[in-house]
């Protein structure tokens, strides 16, 4: 039985991956563990920089839809997984898509996803009348990296994936099985979860709504009938010889992702 290709074994380090992946790395080791951790001894770069939705709705704080994309918890684990799989899928997506309309998807997860979480925190606080859950920080790139996973099980969906390292699988598989772990965490654990499924979830429905639309537009605009095969149509999303540059291979928030 033919599994489908496996997932390259050397994973290059593409040009914005390699930029977001040192932006990140640097940003945590001196302002979260230095600056905040050592010297400071308080939360003033999360209460800054952090996703706050009390911040961002009452004081139009909306640099922290950004801003929280770069900061991850003071554990090594949170910021190295995130990394990793901005590193092995989001390198090859750079190189089929290039560099500008990779940087451009993975901000647009990134923010979607801060945003569904914004709206689903102030949706919970409006039933529930629960204040903390507006003043809760959130941290962490796992919004924009839940999008490129959903990209690569998209574009790559026959590549062979070891799940826990151990069980091989499609990539669409993959996908489609972190984003059930990912719901029914969110059904099962709620708001009390210290890892904010809904902003994982966010990342996700961003990264296929924005995919889906750019390639039916794309195609309308080429005045050609859409694919009924969705992966092969986001192939085509963007022409990559317009971006030739990209082929050259516990003190902290209540939540992160």
């Amino acid at each position: 039985m033919n599994q489908g290709p496996a997932m390259p074994t050397v994973v290059p380090f593409t040009k914005a991956v390699k930029a977001l992946v040192i932006a990140n790395g640097v940003i945590w080791f001196f302002a979260v563990l230095i600056l905040q951790g050592f010297f400071l001894k308080s939360n003033v770069v999360f209460d800054w920089f952090a996703l706050i939705p009390a911040r961002v709705i009452h004081d139009f704080w909306i640099w922290q839809l950004v801003s929280y994309m770069f900061l991850h918890s003071s554990g090594v684990f949170h910021i190295l997984f995130n990394m990793l799989v901005l590193w092995w899928f989001g390198a090859e997506l750079e190189m089929r898509w290039g560099t500008r309309f990779f940087v451009k998807y993975y901000f647009v997860c990134g923010i979607g996803a801060g945003l569904i979480y914004l709206l689903g925190t102030l949706s919970y606080y409006l039933v529930t009348g629960e204040v903390m859950s507006m003043a809760s920080s959130l941290v962490g790139a796992s919004g924009a990296t839940f999008g490129l996973l959903l990209a690569y099980g998209m574009l790559f969906g026959d590549r062979i994936i070891h799940f826990m390292m151990l069980f091989p699988m499609k990539a669409r598989h993959f996908t489609m099985l972190i984003g059930a772990i990912e719901l029914f965490t969110l059904m099962d654990s709620g708001a009390s979860s210290p890892v904010a499924n809904l902003a994982h979830l966010g990342g996700i429905v961003v990264g296929f709504c924005y995919l889906s639309f750019i390639s039916r537009s794309r195609s309308s605009l080429a005045g050609s009938k859409p694919s009924t095969k969705r992966g092969r149509r986001l192939k085509l999303v963007v022409d990559n010889t317009r971006d030739r540059e990209s082929r050259s291979p516990d003190q902290g928030p209540k939540y992160w992702n």
